[in-house]
């Protein structure tokens, strides 16, 4: 077990990070750039899922976290429903909207294992014991 002390050592919040970099690298060029109603959208979502939880680990206990967690997965769900239009409309390679799928996949993972192990676990303060791979 890993003693997580800030927000950035979750492994949930750092994938969210990357597909957040990414989000904005795809972007940012092309017609998808100039889409400007689906580009903000799908930033906006990516952003929610790794500031929902930043925020939820700052907040005092489990279970408000957990629901900032839900929170977050949803705007996972926000984000692969957009990549399919991005898809659709040529934004995106079938390459790079399968890198960003998975990685959406994966962080989506580690977020609903965070919330299954804060469901199981009593938490107090905000330094979490957690499972390496959370």
């Amino acid at each position: 077990m890993a003693n997580i002390e800030k927000f950035e050592d979750i492994e949930a919040w750092q994938s969210a990070r990357w597909l957040t970099r990414l989000i904005y690298r795809h972007t940012s060029t092309g017609n998808f750039a100039r889409d400007f109603a689906l580009r903000d959208q799908i930033r906006r979502a990516s952003i929610s899922v790794l500031s929902n939880i930043a925020e939820g680990f700052e907040r005092n206990g489990d279970k408000e976290f957990r629901q900032f967690l839900s929170t977050a997965k949803g705007s996972l769900g926000e984000v692969r429903a957009q990549l399919y239009i991005a898809l659709d409309a040529g934004y995106l390679s079938e390459k790079d909207f399968r890198e960003l799928y998975e990685l959406v996949l994966e962080t989506a993972k580690r977020v609903g294992g965070f919330m299954r192990y804060l469901g199981q676990s009593p938490l107090t303060g905000s330094k979490y014991k957690v499972q390496s791979g959370l």
